[in-house]
């Protein structure tokens, strides 16, 4: 028997997921729904699924506090979350990265297109077969075993940060434009979200330090010894 991805949604509004539930079953996944951040992490202290799919707009905590709980809790911090939601405004958007979102998608989408974004971030959680290890003075990458020392210490990254922290430190000096690292860490999407670049280069600095990623203004970030 084929193994079935698990996809569980936040969210109280069943309307809108039927025909998004619809295509991800025919695609091969199985779904599973609660309609509030309690019952979420009620739900996860049970079982683990392999990718969470939030509203913003929910009774009682909202989407943006439940994904930071979310991301407090060691067994989820590989997990992808996604927001899929009404709320379209920039600061949300912001707000939704910050607090540790691998994807932002407004609703309504078309299903195909959903299933398609949902199987490109479960593609990109996939650890890379690469057989190097970086060092870097206080700074160590381990790209086989995909984790980071910043002075003796592990730090715990997720996905999207580990993937750009890896391309940035693949060439050490250069400098690459927000549009290029949009590209090749987003391959799957027509647009171009520079704040999402920022947000994550705000968030990888916080763990290693600003020394180690420089801003080099009107052209983009590039990796320090």
């Amino acid at each position: 028997m084929q193994f079935k991805r698990k996809v569980l949604f936040v969210d109280q509004d069943c309307d809108s997921l039927h025909p998004l539930k619809v295509q991800l079953e025919q695609d091969g996944f199985q779904t599973d729904q609660v309609e509030n951040g309690e019952d979420a992490l009620s739900y996860l202290s049970k079982e683990i699924p392999d990718i969470i799919v939030l509203e913003i707009i929910l009774s009682g905590l909202d989407g943006v506090e439940i994904c930071y709980r979310m991301r407090e809790i060691p067994i989820l911090e590989n997990i992808p979350i996604a927001f899929l939601t009404y709320r379209s405004e920039d600061y949300s958007q912001i707000a939704a990265y910050s607090a540790g979102a691998d994807d932002f998608i407004t609703k309504p989408i078309n299903p195909r297109v959903f299933s398609s974004r949902l199987k490109a971030l479960l593609k990109r959680s996939q650890p890379l077969p690469i057989k190097k290890q970086i060092e870097k003075s206080s700074l160590e990458i381990d790209e086989e075993k995909m984790i980071v020392i910043k002075d003796g210490k592990l730090t715990h990254w997720q996905n999207i940060e580990f993937e750009m922290l890896r391309l940035l430190s693949s060439a050490p000096g250069k400098v690459f434009s927000r549009d290029e690292i949009y590209r090749k860490i987003w391959p799957d999407e027509s647009g171009i979200n520079e704040r999402r670049v920022d947000v994550y280069i705000r968030r990888i600095r916080e763990k290693i330090g600003e020394e180690h990623i420089l801003t080099i203004f009107g052209r983009g970030y590039k990796f320090m010894k």
